[in-house]
């Protein structure tokens, strides 16, 4: 105790008791908290296009945050919180979320946006990414829905706020994504791959490759009567539906067969400005039974889980004989 007496402290004297919160737990039991019961798994859910649709301007957070046993406020992931936004004509929705990265896609409608002083147009299919410090108020023309993602719910767990920009606002046209996409689908071995789409980039994100630091979109096309192939990763998605038929669907579960088929599969039944979400590590395909093609736009945290080096991308094996409609 020689030391505490030359930092001025004596012996017998009453020290802080920081022993309270300390628990210890044998490791089978800690070291897969979800499989032991203590971590609530992400669930499967569906949130219908009804929620954007009618009524006054709103934001409607899509909440899983019982389901998951967060209590800090709303999420949709345990990173991620997912909105739709209705705005009717010549209204106005302000914004200005505590998050790193924020996009924006445009379900329906046209308007504008200010953005820190600043203002940006946008029409049905556009895409917009934020960064942090953003306050923003977007105006309607004609009546216009909004999905809108933000990395909220990740800050709020961390105990810190935004306050450096990681990227310039950035808009991705719709007229050039779907050129793109197209594209894409025009090349001679596209029907071979598991997935027909484009990332959204950002120039800044050059180890990424993603829409922002933190946040991965992606815009695919499931073409009439094909099958895409399962997939899975270890972040999770949150899919929207557009321009969906019946006879779209998405099919979800945790293990395939030796045919590379997954097992009992739960089954999401797709419909236009919907959305879903896809729990990480669970095998998940697209189908398309209708004469149209759908398309789909998945967001997630894939920008940070690929900075961590933890997203662990894999795709079932293709089949000499897969089935199309």
């Amino acid at each position: 105790m020689t030391f505490l007496a030359d930092m001025g402290v004596r012996i017998g004297e009453l020290s802080e008791d920081w022993s309270g919160d300390a628990r210890y737990f044998e490791y089978s039991k800690a070291a897969n908290p979800i499989g032991s019961g203590y971590t609530p798994s992400m669930p499967i859910e569906t949130f219908p296009a009804e929620l954007h649709k009618g009524g006054p301007s709103r934001i409607v957070p899509l909440d899983l945050s019982a389901a998951l046993g967060i209590t800090s406020g709303p999420a949709t992931s345990p990173a991620l919180l997912a909105h739709f936004v209705r705005i009717r004509p010549g209204d106005r929705v302000p914004t200005s979320p505590n998050a790193t990265s924020e996009i924006y896609y445009v379900i329906r409608g046209s308007g504008l946006s200010l953005v820190n002083g600043e203002a940006v147009t946008w029409d049905t299919g556009d895409f917009l990414t934020l960064p942090a410090g953003c306050r923003s108020t977007h105006h309607a023309a004609e009546d216009a829905a909004l999905y809108w993602v933000t990395d909220e719910p990740l800050l709020r767990y961390l105990g810190v706020s935004a306050t450096e920009a990681r990227f310039s606002p950035t808009k991705f046209d719709a007229a050039t994504a779907r050129a793109e996409l197209d594209r894409a689908l025009a090349e001679p071995h596209a029907g071979h791959r598991s997935r027909v789409s484009i990332l959204l980039a950002n120039a800044n994100q050059t180890q990424t490759l993603t829409a922002t630091h933190v946040l991965w979109a992606m815009l695919g096309i499931v073409p009439a009567g094909s099958v895409q192939r399962p997939h899975r990763h270890q972040s999770v998605a949150l899919d929207l539906c557009v321009g969906a038929r019946a006879g779209c669907y998405t099919l979800i579960g945790t293990r395939l067969d030796e045919r590379g088929e997954i097992v009992n599969p739960v089954r999401i039944d797709w419909s236009n400005g919907s959305a879903f979400t896809t729990p990480p590590g669970m095998w998940h395909a697209h189908f398309n039974e209708s004469a149209d093609p759908a398309w789909v736009i998945p967001i997630q945290d894939a920008g940070l889980q690929t900075y961590l080096r933890s997203l662990d991308i894999r795709f079932a094996p293709n089949m000499p004989d897969i089935k199309t409609y």
